[in-house]
């Protein structure tokens, strides 16, 4: 009986190894559930095991092997700076000097003395109307003009020596008077018919030719534009109304041209426009090479702040923590070559060009890490590639 009971153990002892010989697959086909069961727990202890002595390693390499000890990362010295935020908003290419002449007279068109593209003075004689008669009429006022007025001058003679009577005198001025308005007026009316430059400029578009009937209000003429003296408009919101003034630094860009430059506010609106909260600003613009014309779209970056003496840097080194803080890695040097990580919260102030401005945490002269920075931990020591 004792030695069948001894069969029995060491039998069991051989299945109970033979299992664990015994590959997945084998244990799965077999279907037999706590078999599988068995098996895997086997395999769930030998992986902790296994786990655990990897670990070990780890910490062995990593304390032996002097090569893999270090992150490596790249610094560079911050430095205190010049800095300016620009706010940036849509502007419209505009100018006071671009109007279409119409005629003062109605008449024939008789001459039209400019071509387009022509640049004119103020004051030039762009074209003639026929006037209908009114130089033959003038001509015949003047002559009576010039008589009443001898006639006049003489009587005043008689009436200063006492000679003749007051209401020859009189009437000797008042028809001399009438005459002289009469001329004055025809004279006003003929200047119409001669159309003049109200201002310096180029023609830009001509719209009659000679021979044609012309009308005050209904006829045009000519398209006179100046382009010297342009200016942008551009509404700003009411939220930089204290930051925005007279000569406040502007940069300009038109895209249409590719035309930058830097200017100043000239004008700033007091009216605040109820439809969208915003003000006018008027921005002049330098245009000696004529490039820039009414109508373009002009982008205008208005300076609202400036630091003299900030401390700026990219916003990409820049990392947040789980309470939302920025967060970057500074360098504490242990020689020329490797050092220790040390963590900063920082305190940012404005964004502009993907620099930012930080208000503390980060002083001048110290070296931040620009590179590998979100590989490291605070205390870490990390190898430099500068």
């Amino acid at each position: 009986m004792k030695k069948i009971s001894l069969l029995i153990v060491s039998l069991f002892i051989l299945a109970s190894c033979g299992n664990s010989d015994r590959s997945v697959e084998e244990v799965i086909e077999e279907g037999n559930l706590s078999e599988i069961r068995a098996k895997k727990a086997e395999l769930s202890k030998q992986q902790g095991e296994l786990s655990s002595k990897i670990a070990k390693l780890d910490a062995a390499i990593q304390k032996l092997d002097k090569r893999t000890q270090f992150a490596l990362v790249r610094t560079t010295r911050v430095e205190d700076t010049l800095f300016k935020h620009y706010v940036e908003i849509p502007g419209d290419v505009e100018t006071d000097e671009n109007i279409t002449i119409y005629p003062e007279f109605s008449g024939v068109l008789l001459d039209v003395l400019v071509e387009e593209g022509d640049r004119v003075n103020k004051g030039q004689v762009l074209a003639r109307i026929d006037d209908g008669g009114l130089s033959s009429q003038l001509a015949q006022l003047e002559t009576q003009a010039a008589l009443a007025k001898t006639t006049f001058e003489r009587q005043k003679r008689l009436w200063e020596q006492n000679i003749g009577s007051e209401i020859q005198f009189l009437e000797a001025k008042a028809n001399y008077e009438a005459v002289q308005n009469s001329v004055n007026q025809l004279q006003s009316q003929l200047s119409k018919t001669v159309v003049r430059a109200p201002f310096s400029g180029v023609i830009d578009e001509t719209f009659s030719e000679q021979g044609e009937v012309v009308a005050p209000g209904q006829s045009r003429l000519f398209r006179l534009i100046n382009l010297s003296n342009m200016y942008i408009t551009a509404a700003v919101p009411e939220s930089y109304l204290g930051s925005i003034k007279k000569g406040t630094e502007v940069m300009v860009e038109i895209a249409a041209t590719g035309t930058e430059f830097q200017s100043e506010i000239q004008q700033v609106g007091n009216f605040i426009n109820p439809n969208n909260r915003t003000f006018e600003i008027k921005v002049a613009v330098p245009n000696d090479k004529e490039l820039v014309k009414p109508n373009l779209i002009a982008t205008v970056k208005l300076n609202d702040y400036t630091s003299e003496n900030a401390v700026i840097i990219p916003e990409g080194v820049i990392q947040k923590n789980a309470a939302g803080q920025s967060v970057i890695y500074v360098l504490q040097p242990t020689n020329d070559s490797t050092g220790t990580a040390e963590k900063r919260i920082l305190e940012t102030g404005k964004i502009y060009n993907d620099h930012v401005e930080v208000l503390s945490g980060l002083k001048p002269g110290e070296l931040l890490i620009t590179e590998g920075a979100k590989n490291i931990s605070e205390g870490e020591e990390v190898k430099i590639l500068n």
